[in-house]
């Protein structure tokens, strides 16, 4: 017996674009970037001048992937997604996260994305979610988040010395930058920034590890200014501040707890890991030297949110 109509009615839920190897018409692998709207004083958190910036990479480094960028948020005409092969989102979190909106229908959505072995990141404030809200979903396409009160967000400059073999990191060469860069994250039971495991057909790499010295796990930390016992507890142990996952999906995840300032697009390296986790979720093979691109300061201030001055 045949059924006409059923893809009809998957395309009606916004099932039917997506697939484990979804491709646009002429063949190439897509990623979606979704930017959020304005926040925070100027050269911070600019999501729509940061994902245009790395749109624009890419454009250099990757021109056989098709990027698409969506600004202020969630886009009202959705056929952006149609054929994705992976989605990142770099906006505020928290109840506010663009992805949690809409009684859970966008998290419904999303999930069946990752069902099809749709890749998802998240960027920064897109990394934090409402833990009984979100967490689980977060935790099982990108591996963990950051949760309001167990996890924390100092300012600080970490030493990226050493870096796991994997396509993220190809090319990417010690670096030490200060931002906003969270930490203990709650990641799915078993994954630590210790290395590499697997579990539950899940695959996790911690990519950028560092250690937070005690006058960083003693604060303040941005909000709430803390310190907490649990995290000053840990004294001495590595964390992850980027990491990567394969689910048994068939799909890929990373989350990235850096870009507050948006100005540290400019360091070669930071931006390049980003970029090749960008290439990598997408499927699309990362070159041996990583995602190659030039940044000008007239990048940096280009596309940047109408704010009010910093006071």
């Amino acid at each position: 017996m045949k059924y006409p109509l059923l893809p009809l009615f998957a395309l009606a839920l916004g099932l039917a674009p997506f697939s484990s190897s979804a491709k646009t018409p002429d063949g190439k692998q897509k990623l979606v970037l979704v930017a959020g709207k304005p926040s925070h004083p100027p050269r911070m958190h600019e999501y729509n001048a940061g994902m245009l910036l790395l749109a624009k990479c890419l454009a250099q480094g990757a021109p056989d992937l098709k990027v698409e960028v969506v600004r202020n948020g969630w886009p009202q005409d959705e056929s952006v997604f149609d054929g994705a092969d992976a989605v990142v989102f770099y906006m505020d979190g928290g109840a506010k996260h663009d992805t949690v909106q809409e009684g859970g229908a966008r998290l419904a959505k999303i999930d069946e994305w990752t069902k099809h072995g749709v890749g998802i990141g998240a960027l920064h404030y897109g990394v934090e979610v409402v833990a009984d809200q979100a967490g689980a979903q977060f935790r099982r396409w990108i591996g963990g988040h950051y949760e309001n009160m167990y996890s924390c967000n100092p300012m600080w400059e970490p030493n990226f010395t050493q870096f796991p073999t994997h396509p993220i990191t190809r090319g990417v060469q010690p670096f030490q930058i200060k931002d906003e860069w969270y930490f203990n994250m709650r990641f799915m039971d078993g994954f630590t920034a210790d290395g590499a495991t697997e579990k539950d057909g899940t695959k996790f790499v911690p990519i950028l590890v560092a250690k937070p010295g005690d006058e960083v796990r003693n604060g303040p930390y941005v909000a709430p200014k803390g310190p907490y016992p649990h995290i000053q507890a840990a004294s001495g142990r590595p964390e992850a501040m980027m990491w990567c996952v394969e689910r048994p999906d068939g799909g890929r995840g990373f989350g990235f707890t850096g870009s507050h300032f948006h100005d540290n697009w400019g360091n070669d390296n930071f931006r390049k890991v980003v970029l090749n986790a960008l290439v990598w979720i997408s499927k699309v093979e990362v070159p041996s030297a990583g995602i190659e691109s030039h940044v000008t300061p007239e990048d940096l201030d280009a596309n940047l949110d109408p704010k009010p001055p910093k006071k």
